[in-house]
């Protein structure tokens, strides 16, 4: 046994003291090269370098049963436990401030080492047009090379993971709960594509279900792996903005996509372009800013828009970003209401526009 398996129990039995700051697991980390001489020292020793009494007595009486039950998780095909000096812990994330101690992971971890990563994130809740934003970016993204980074919620997030799988690419999905708790249940079909063709990690132990205070302790790792962030749609109070708050801190860039002034989805988009995100209107824009490369079209980030004939391009002005009535394309155009039909359910199968209760948004 090498000297990092002899070592894991000791890293998983620290991570688990209670009343231990994450900040004070890493200066106990730091001091002891070798975590097993923390454990033989006695209570006294213990609260004389400054633990609590509760915290102490963890450390003389560690929970092994627990710690047992995550190592034979861990002996499964394609389970790892990552710590902070296992080979494929991300360089990246021990650059942030706070960085896990331990990571949990599903899949391919190799992947933690790649330097093109890039995390999406958004509302739960996105507009049509931002879930096909959401998906574009993402797809397109993917196929140029990059990790895709998100965190399995609903909305945006799950539509990027999708994305990316769909484009043959590889992604990453960061949990706020156990791996054996996959949140939301509707994507555990997707959690189970992710593992095979991606990552799933998470820095909670199995059995520890999803509460609102992991679901933003998290997003500072979607933003450490990454070397930027996207944010699709997002309300001022939305999470998306403290991934991109995190990604400040750690010195990551943030991108946003601007919306309509009507659409409060966006309104969290342009508060961080005031703040200085660098506003994007397409994948290109991005890898421009990171790699300083352009891209061209043969790197499939453009794609050939079908032709329209006369008529459908002028109903195609007619027709917002924001919910349009068929009652004003139909007044201003001057047709009746079967042409109309017939000729937003070509726009439609083409992919210019969606329906949405009733009225359609343009979407390209």
């Amino acid at each position: 046994m090498d000297v990092y398996q002899h070592q894991l129990p000791y890293w998983l039995a620290l991570n688990f003291i209670p009343d231990l700051t994450l900040k004070r697991r890493h200066v106990l980390r730091q001091f002891f090269g070798d975590l097993r001489e923390l454990f033989t020292l006695s209570l006294a020793e213990l609260k004389e370098i400054g633990l609590s009494s509760k915290a102490a007595a963890a450390l003389c009486q560690p929970d092994w049963p627990q710690v047992e039950q995550q190592l034979q998780w861990a002996a499964q095909p394609n389970q790892q436990l990552i710590t902070w000096d296992h080979p494929h812990y991300p360089q990246a994330l021990k650059e942030i401030s706070d960085p896990p101690l331990v990571l949990w992971a599903r899949g391919n971890s190799a992947l933690l080492q790649t330097l093109h990563q890039l995390g999406i994130v958004g509302s739960r809740r996105p507009t049509p047009h931002g879930e096909g934003n959401a998906y574009q970016f993402a797809q397109h993204l993917a196929k140029a090379g990059w990790v895709i980074t998100s965190g399995l919620a609903l909305g945006v997030d799950g539509i990027a993971h999708r994305a990316a799988l769909d484009a043959n690419g590889e992604t990453i999905a960061v949990l706020g709960a156990g791996l054996d708790h996959i949140y939301p249940s509707s994507h555990r079909a997707l959690a189970e594509a992710i593992t095979a063709q991606g990552l799933l990690i998470s820095e909670f132990s199995l059995g520890t279900l999803p509460k609102p205070a992991y679901f933003p302790q998290r997003n500072r790792i979607i933003s450490g792996l990454c070397r930027g962030v996207l944010v699709v749609e997002a309300a001022l109070n939305s999470g998306s903005l403290i991934t991109a708050r995190h990604a400040l801190e750690q010195n990551r860039e943030v991108f946003a996509i601007p919306g309509s002034i009507h659409n409060t989805l966006a309104r969290g988009c342009h508060r961080l372009i005031k703040e200085g995100a660098k506003l994007v209107e397409n994948a290109a824009d991005i890898l421009e800013e990171l790699t300083g490369f352009v891209p061209q079209p043969a790197d499939l980030l453009k794609k050939e828009a079908i032709k329209l004939d006369n008529k459908c391009s002028i109903m195609l002005q007619c027709i917002d970003f924001a919910p349009t009535s068929v009652d004003f394309i139909t007044t201003h155009l001057g047709l009746t209401p079967q042409e109309v039909s017939s000729m937003l359910l070509k726009l439609e199968m083409q992919g210019y526009v969606t329906a949405v209760g009733g009225q359609y948004i343009r979407i390209k």
